[in-house]
């Protein structure tokens, strides 16, 4: 029961956080290995999409119905996300992403400084492109982040957050509501995977779905209500810890 309730709330924070800026996987993922290290890591995998890919879909809703989500940008990048997720999945069983793990906090390092540098960054919503070529880079976006997601997989909400402000001139908060809908599918992939090789704790799943849903709920209101001005500070704030946290693993665990 006490695992439980400690998965619950886990659940609830990384809901609360995932629909902000991304990230959630750095509460959820850890809190799941802690309270059950002795089930197969596939399991516990598979066990955190369940409850992220409900969780994401829910802040996915909930921005649709108060945010203008770029639905040209969003499908073509969903698309290819949940196409290229089962690839990058299919190539991590072939070949380890040892290399990813030590570049990771460097790429991170130079988001957050850049972000950081740019003060009027994600500030306004001014869409930098139109039919084709929107399509065009929103499927080299979807694809390679999708790909990414399926092969290593921390930071990606945050990834998708600053691509879309960055190279898609969107605001943080259209940004963010973009990056849910991509999320989806790349979860979606990843969830088909696991189920198909038996890697999922559903009672489990569901149970910490809910609370997932709950603080994605939360947290989605709150970067609606709050603009994209808070979507920037808790982006700086969870990429600086995504760079300690990715840091560690990769040199000093």
């Amino acid at each position: 029961m006490l695992d439980y309730f400690l998965l619950s709330v886990a659940a609830f924070l990384a809901g609360l956080i995932d629909a902000v800026v991304g990230g959630g996987g750095l509460i959820q993922i850890p809190a799941l290995f802690s309270v059950m290290p002795n089930t197969v890591p596939a399991s516990l995998l598979g066990t955190n999409k369940v409850a992220s890919i409900l969780g994401t879909g829910a802040a996915a809703v909930n921005y649709a119905r108060r945010v203008r989500i770029a639905w040209s940008t969003a499908a073509p990048a969903a698309l290819a996300a949940f196409a290229l997720a089962f690839i990058g999945a299919y190539t991590v069983t072939h070949i380890p992403p040892d290399f990813m793990r030590k570049l990771l906090p460097f790429i991170l390092l130079a988001v957050v400084l850049y972000t950081f540098r740019k003060k009027d960054f994600g500030s306004i919503h001014a869409p930098l492109h139109a039919g084709g070529k929107e399509r065009l880079f929103a499927v080299l976006v979807g694809g390679g982040i999708g790909f990414y997601d399926g092969f290593f997989g921390p930071g990606t909400g945050s990834f998708l957050v600053f691509v879309f402000v960055r190279f898609f001139g969107f605001d943080f908060l259209g940004a963010s509501a973009v990056a849910k809908v991509v999320n989806v599918a790349c979860n979606l992939a990843a969830l088909l995977w696991f189920g198909y090789s038996g890697h999922v704790l559903w009672p489990l799943g569901l149970a910490m779905a809910v609370f997932n849903i709950a603080g994605s709920l939360v947290g989605s209101r709150l970067a609606i209500r709050h603009g994209s001005a808070f979507v920037r500070r808790i982006f700086l704030l969870v990429v600086t810890i995504l760079i300690l946290k990715s840091t560690y693993d990769a040199f000093l665990k």
